[in-house]
């Protein structure tokens, strides 16, 4: 059973919180994950009047390292899917014959 946001400290939900407001950033060639746009973090933590940024971020870029290394590895996986197709001739069609 996946924890709640709530199961964690404080600090740790605000850390997933700003983290959600940051945009992502992908690689335009390959199309992979880079992790988060951190240009509006400091903004982010004004508005929200945020007394300790630095724990933050710290447990967000944690956070992050998670998110980004759990993407790499599905990408990983489909490329693999797909080479495992691409040498097996393509699609494999199969027919209800019945004796």
């Amino acid at each position: 059973m996946p924890l709640d946001a709530s199961a964690f400290p404080e600090e740790v939900q605000v850390a997933f919180f700003i983290f959600s407001l940051l945009p992502d950033r992908w690689d335009g060639m390959s199309g992979l994950y880079m992790g988060k746009d951190w240009a509006s973090a400091d903004f982010l933590f004004q508005v929200y009047d945020i007394e300790n940024p630095k724990e933050i971020i710290y447990f967000a870029k944690l956070y992050e390292n998670i998110i980004v290394n759990h993407k790499a590895e599905q990408q990983e996986r489909r490329r693999k899917e797909e080479e495992r197709k691409a040498k097996s001739g393509g699609k494999q069609y199969t027919h209800n014959v019945q004796r």
